[in-house]
């Protein structure tokens, strides 16, 4: 490609982006008790959310529907045209609609508009037209006009499917956060995928059974010194009966105690070991364990229940060789 070509390329993407930030960032000074009020109506809502729209900004419903779902709000895309040939039975009584037509004036979605209010259906619209006949018919009206499209000829949706998609996801997070969602929750419905591995919880990544260092307080330097060597995570937890977690000792102790010139042969592990060390439970996300263990700088940390009963050991390593983070 010649170098003028690959030039005029580069300043036409930089033009396209500049006018898709400042179609995001005019949405800004437009934000006013319409949103609020969005958000009131969609956490209100006891049945599911339902986005519908036609052509690109019919794309950008699916996606917004799909931000919904994953994010603790039941939501589903509603292909207006279909709708209007049979599919109208998707909707009932206790949903909420939002409706994506930056005219006001789709067709196959102003179709929509008798059977929505004789449900009496909460409508969030988000349209470039407050006058438009979508946006008197609505109960909320989002303005996501924009001053020109990025395409040259100022025709093919772009900077308005950008705002689009935009507001639509500060309505998610907006409600995400009224929700109270929390990454307990956003765990439970992204098993799957990259999502779902730095979601994974501790028991699904500890250690259990004779893989786990083990000792005896009253146990000689000597057994807890082969435990560590035998085990390989370079620390053991120190139990008393009933798998009672009382104590950790590590290599770093070892090489403190030596340091100090003490005889670690006339030791036991309860003369030696570090008391009430840092635990985590076995429901608690990996991304917590790992910020613990980079918080502390330790390598290891003992899962135990609620009783302080020693369940596992998660390792530092355990959490990279997953490809989590």
């Amino acid at each position: 490609m010649p170098a003028e070509s690959k030039d005029k390329a580069l300043a036409t993407a930089r033009k396209v982006l500049q006018i898709e930030a400042q179609a995001i960032a005019g949405l800004l000074d437009r934000l006013d008790g319409g949103f609020e009020r969005a958000v009131d109506l969609l956490a209100g809502t006891k049945g599911r959310v339902i986005v519908t729209g036609m052509g690109k900004s019919g794309l950008v419903a699916k996606k917004i529907a799909a931000t919904f779902s994953s994010t603790g709000t039941p939501s589903f895309f509603l292909h207006p045209a279909e709708a209007i040939h049979g599919d109208l039975g998707m909707l009932v009584a206790g949903d909420t609609v939002i409706a994506l037509s930056y005219s006001g004036e789709t067709e196959e979605i102003l179709r929509l508009l008798d059977y929505i209010k004789r449900l009496g259906i909460p409508l969030i619209s988000m349209t470039g037209d407050r006058n438009s006949t979508l946006s008197q018919s609505s109960d909320v009206v989002l303005d996501v006009s924009i001053e020109k499209e990025a395409c040259l000829l100022n025709l093919a949706p772009t900077a308005s499917t950008t705002a689009s998609l935009a507001m639509g996801d500060a309505l998610a997070i907006a409600l995400l956060e009224r929700k109270g969602f929390q990454e307990e929750d956003f765990a439970e419905l992204h098993p799957g995928g990259e999502l779902g591995r730095k979601l994974k919880r501790v028991e699904h990544l500890m250690h259990t059974g004779e893989e786990v260092p083990v000792v005896r307080p009253d146990a000689a330097m000597s057994r807890v010194i082969e435990e560590m060597s035998r085990k390989g995570f370079g620390m053991t937890s120190v139990v008393e009966d009933g798998r009672i977690l009382v104590g950790v000792i590590t290599d770093g102790d070892l090489r403190r105690w030596l340091h100090r010139g003490v005889n670690l042969a006339t030791q036991t592990a309860r003369q030696c070991m570090t008391a009430r060390p840092m635990t985590i439970g076995r429901n608690e996300l990996a991304t917590h364990a790992l910020n613990l263990m980079e918080s502390r700088k330790i390598t290891s940390l003992l899962v135990v229940d609620s009783e302080g009963r020693l369940e596992g050991l998660l390792h530092l390593h355990d959490l990279w060789t997953t490809q989590m983070f």
